[in-house]
């Protein structure tokens, strides 16, 4: 049977309030009901089997909801897990100025000096590149180093000096980390859930999935079809891509970011300052975001400056997540299909228009 019509049949829908409106971010209100009839048309029309969706108002969660299916006759459950993607880079950066404040390591030491790094040995540049680069893209790393025919790690052009995308500078200041506490990947997890998850009251947000995140994740629909349960995380501590979570546990992340819990104010400073602008040719400066914070994007729109990031994992699990700390309110939204961020996106301006 066609995903869409069984999407039709059953949209499991679960709310953490019973809120009948909720406010948007220019002051206006929106009913439930009108956001749920517009995730339904949009699950529809882009063929997505399931969403989590969380929505913050003056920073508290008035909304929460899922719906649809997690796997085939398998509805979507409050417990559904989704991989995260790119979502990993901005809570890998506030892990990163946690363990800055306590002294592990500095924002603007070489990383070489940590840690050398034989992947990218043959170019002395690599020796410029601090961990200030490399959560604001600025390593001169590509995304991936088998992207685009590359047959192995290269720099494209000296640290510092330009934005470009790239996980590849993430995973290395992993290692890098680990190598400073001592640890292996299994460790690095059990120090972020030690110092981050367990004091934020993060049930299900981690980098290396245990068997509960395994036993409810979900299966990513693409192409029309359903995709194994992939084990991803289990080796390695994916900085750049590895986060497992759903919508409610990730805005208690957002909410800890609004009211600047778990750093000092000058670590809070430093992590959402703008550090690189995007380039007038990527695609998120039509749409507002103007530049990169240490894991953030941010736009300064009327009613405040905007953070959030992305997230897409080989177009299987999509999300997106976007706040403003002045008046504490946000949203985020996971799926297991290509769609998420357009959905996100499209949601983000539906909220603007449709309110009273």
């Amino acid at each position: 049977m066609h995903i869409l019509i069984k999407c039709t049949i059953l949209l499991l829908v679960s709310f953490s309030t019973q809120a009948q409106v909720v406010k948007t971010p220019v002051g206006t209100t929106i009913s439930t009901a009108s956001i749920n009839a517009f995730f339904d048309t949009q699950m529809e029309t882009t063929n997505t089997p399931g969403i989590s969706l969380a929505i913050i108002n003056d920073g508290k969660v008035v909304y929460h909801t899922v719906k649809g299916y997690s796997a085939p006759d398998t509805p979507m459950t409050t417990k559904t897990i989704f991989e995260g993607a790119s979502l990993s880079k901005p809570l890998f950066s506030f892990f990163v100025m946690q363990l800055v404040e306590k002294g592990v390591l500095d924002l603007d030491t070489p990383l070489y000096t940590y840690l050398p790094y034989e992947d990218i040995a043959h170019d002395e540049r690599y020796k410029m590149i601090t961990a200030r680069m490399v959560l604001s893209h600025k390593t001169g790393f590509p995304n991936w180093r088998d992207q685009d025919g590359r047959t192995g790690l290269t720099i494209d052009f000296d640290p510092g000096t330009q934005f470009q995308y790239s996980g590849e500078g993430y995973q290395y200041l992993a290692l890098v980390l680990q190598k400073l506490l001592k640890t292996d990947a299994v460790g690095l997890q059990k120090r972020f859930h030690k110092q981050v998850a367990k004091p934020l009251g993060l049930e299900v947000t981690r980098y290396i999935p245990n068997r509960k995140n395994q036993k409810n994740k979900a299966q990513a629909f693409k192409n029309g079809a359903w995709l194994p349960v992939s084990n991803q995380g289990d080796n390695e501590f994916g900085a750049a891509y590895g986060v497992n979570s759903e919508a409610k546990d990730w805005a208690k992340l957002m909410i800890a970011w609004m009211n600047k819990e778990g750093l000092s104010s000058k670590g809070y400073e430093e992590l959402f300052k703008k550090q690189t602008e995007l380039p007038d040719d990527n695609p998120n400066k039509a749409m507002g975001i103007s530049h990169v914070t240490l894991g953030f994007y941010i736009g300064a729109f009327p009613f405040g400056n905007v953070y959030g990031h992305g997230g897409n994992n080989d177009q299987e699990f999509t999300s997106l997540f976007f706040f403003t700390p002045d008046s504490k309110w946000g949203a985020v939204l996971f799926t297991n299909s290509s769609f998420g961020e357009q959905m996100g996106i499209e949601f983000l301006q539906y909220v603007l228009t449709a309110g009273e």
